[in-house]
């Protein structure tokens, strides 16, 4: 695999973007949205500081600043944020801002991450304690949200707190495998609601119905990333190693066999429909990479996800007059509200959602896995 082909479409995507209209956020563009603080930007300036880190090219830092700049203003408010929504998604963009922070020294951002740390201390939980996804979804935990909130909530502890919430974080992580996790397939359910009143929800567990490729997706890569930002702290690291270990066992079972990715309803193979998705994909082999080189599962994992990157490399990066592209993308999946029972949960609902081209849901895990492929080749 010529890995070099990723660096120039790495360039495109920043060349062809300003803070106004980032060319990878399809669902503003396809709803016409003004630009505001989200977390599809956040998932490309995780992706491309890790890029950044990596080469030392500070175009990538440069680009980051000035994307991030436009958003942020000098009183620490946030460009289209608002805290009373209590969505556990305008958090993902923020675990960022440590970075920015350190390498800017710019008090702005330190200010919008304490702005950020105030949606954590108010966030509404279940009564088992795991934040709700969003205020407008009373007692209902996504996978998605634990990607979203669990990794800048530790970053936050580990950088500002002493590691004093750890405990909570922990718990949200085993809440979930506890409760989400089918221990014969060896999957998680997208969706559980606590109070089992959601129209998706079963009413004797409360779980939605089909296992969604992303979902287990940002699920895995919220647990190695959280993990590797706990400073110390071994008691609460070493429980939720256990079950990333137990997580990626049980997912490597359903990698194809040919095309060496997964499946968008991860356990309906072939299924007509079904389609082998990029961004679930992307992050399951960021996961394996990840979790390899710094030891929390075995170290053979290192080259299965490897296959599984260069599977959609073979797969999904095309190029069309001179441009490279990334298609294979789930563009958007969620369950509810009420009023779009099409949102459902189902095996022909997943299915049944856009497939695109470009899109940070899928660049961004793309980029993260490239940079731990750039660094197994080291």
């Amino acid at each position: 695999m010529n890995y070099s082909v990723i660096d120039k479409y790495i360039d495109r995507l920043i060349e062809d973007t300003t803070p106004e209209a980032p060319i990878w956020n399809i669902e503003n563009i396809k709803h016409g949205k003004e630009p505001g603080w989200n977390y599809i930007d956040g998932c490309m300036m995780t992706s491309l500081y890790s890029i950044y880190k990596i080469t030392g090219n500070k175009k990538y830092l440069e680009f980051i600043d000035k994307f991030v700049d436009y958003y942020v203003f000098e009183d620490g408010s946030i460009r289209g944020f608002k805290l009373d929504t209590y969505n556990v998604d305008n958090l993902n963009e923020g675990r960022v801002l440590f970075d920015l922070y350190r390498e800017t020294g710019k008090a702005k951002y330190k200010k919008a991450i304490d702005l950020l740390y105030s949606q954590v201390c108010g966030q509404p939980r279940t009564d088992l304690g795991n934040f709700w996804h969003k205020k407008i979804y009373p007692n209902q935990v996504w996978l998605d949200g634990l990607y979203m909130a669990q990794v800048f909530y530790t970053r936050y502890e580990a950088e500002f707190n002493g590691g004093k919430n750890y405990k909570d974080i922990v718990s949200q992580f085993t809440a979930v495998y506890d409760n989400m996790y089918d221990k014969q397939k060896r999957l998680y359910y997208h969706g559980w609601d606590y109070s089992k009143k959601a129209f998706w929800s079963d009413p004797e567990t409360g779980l939605s119905k089909s296992f969604w490729l992303r979902s287990v997706g940002w699920y895995t890569v919220g647990l190695v990333d959280a993990i590797s930002y706990m400073d110390g702290a071994d008691e609460y690291k070493n429980k939720l190693i256990a079950i990333f270990k137990d997580t990626i066992e049980g997912l490597e079972r359903y990698i194809d066999p040919d095309k060496k990715m997964f499946w968008q309803v991860v356990d309906q193979g072939a299924r007509e429909g079904n389609y082998l998705e990029t961004s679930g994909s992307a992050m399951i082999a960021y996961a394996m990479l990840k979790g390899a080189r710094l030891g929390f599962i075995d170290k053979r994992y290192a080259l299965v996800g490897e296959e599984v990157f260069n599977g959609i490399c073979k797969e999904y990066l095309t190029e069309t007059d001179g441009k490279l592209n990334l298609g294979g993308i789930c563009l958007m999946a969620g369950l509810g509200p009420e009023s779009n029972r099409k949102r459902d949960g189902t095996f022909e609902y997943y299915i049944s959602e856009p497939v695109v081209e470009n899109d940070a849901k899928g660049t961004g895990p793309f980029v993260m896995a490239y940079t731990e492929i750039k660094q197994l080749k080291k």
